[in-house]
């Protein structure tokens, strides 16, 4: 793949991160448990991000009906700030309400929510400015959990800008379609492994110093790609598809962290993975539809282009890293 017929690919995701963050702020989480000794009393748990759109008022939606029973504590844990309470909701309990949050749109976040019943049902969704409440069904069949969790997949992978510009430095990286192919699977592979196995809870691991590493690979990622052909040797363009499964296995990590805020339904653990999974890799598969398909509406563009010009885009790339980089060091540390 020509480098020059990409840079305006390139540049068009680079400047869409004027903001800085590989992900928006991070989503908001609310679970509420029923209580096996007390039907229709739940525990509410709300937990938010320290950080906020200044001005915004996000707040959890109840359903009126239910009445607060216990005083609400508040701790701070890091950068996250977590509520409980209980609430009661009489005998009808809380099947057929709606469960949300009310200000997602001023706070520029999305929403998790999480409802475990007594009987060991749980329903859980993502909820948006657009449909800022979820309906608490009774049950949840199997097709709603694969639809579901390939929704959340394909939403996480879409909403990661630093895991979308891992995929396109290999992009740039192979030339070869054969080798590409390769590569992509191997990253795919690496990913999907420790997905498994961190959400099955087989390794545990530190969330913070991974978004780190994370944030590494891109930005070595992005020096390799402007080294040119001074680099055709290394071991990033000799073995590609080994370089890209050994970040994969990290990034596969990454988003394990993101299962992990929704959970998994008892008793649909293999299709909820499985559905999560799925949906990052449509994700992954749009995107790299997308570049292609860029390439070849930009080529008349970028044919012209000067030999320095081609460096923007992959110095942007590394700043961004750079920039990431910097900045989870600093959570780390904190």
């Amino acid at each position: 793949m020509s480098l020059r017929s990409l840079i305006c690919v390139v540049w068009i995701i680079a400047t869409t991160a004027t903001s800085g963050l590989a992900h928006p702020l991070s989503p908001t989480l609310l679970e509420v448990i029923e209580r096996d000794s007390s039907p229709g009393t739940y525990d509410v748990r709300w937990k938010t991000s320290v950080l906020r759109v200044p001005g915004s008022d996000l707040q959890p939606d109840i359903p009126q009906r239910c009445t607060q029973v216990r005083e609400m504590t508040a701790r701070e844990e890091g950068d996250s700030l977590y509520r409980e309470w209980a609430i009661d909701c009489g005998d009808t309990g809380i099947v057929g309400a709606a469960v949300g949050f009310s200000g997602l749109g001023p706070a520029k976040i999305d929403g998790l929510v999480r409802v475990q019943l007594a009987n060991g049902h749980t329903v859980r969704g993502v909820v948006r400015p657009t449909a800022p409440t979820l309906t608490i069904t009774k049950a949840q069949g199997r097709f709603d959990v694969f639809v579901s969790y390939v929704r959340l997949g394909f939403e996480h992978i879409l909403s990661g800008l630093d895991h979308l510009l891992f995929v396109f430095g290999l992009l740039l990286l192979v030339d070869n379609r054969r080798l590409l192919i390769q590569t992509i699977t191997s990253f795919t592979f690496g990913h999907s492994v420790t997905l498994s196995l961190a959400a099955l809870g087989v390794v545990s691991y530190p969330t913070r110093p991974i978004e780190l590493v994370i944030a590494l690979s891109v930005f070595f990622l992005a020096v390799e790609l402007s080294r040119g052909g001074k680099g055709r040797h290394s071991m990033m363009r000799r073995w590609p598809w080994a370089v890209a499964m050994g970040f994969g296995l990290l990034h596969g990590l990454g988003f394990a962290g993101a299962l992990a805020q929704v959970g998994l339904p008892a008793h649909e653990i293999p299709l909820a993975l499985f559905s999560f999974n799925v949906g990052i890799e449509l994700g992954q598969l749009l995107f790299v539809a997308v570049v292609f398909v860029a390439r070849a509406l930009s080529r008349p563009l970028t044919n012209n282009l000067p030999r320095w010009a081609e460096m923007i885009p992959l110095y942007v790339m590394g700043s961004l890293a750079a920039f990431w980089c910097f900045e989870r060091l600093a959570e780390v540390l904190a």
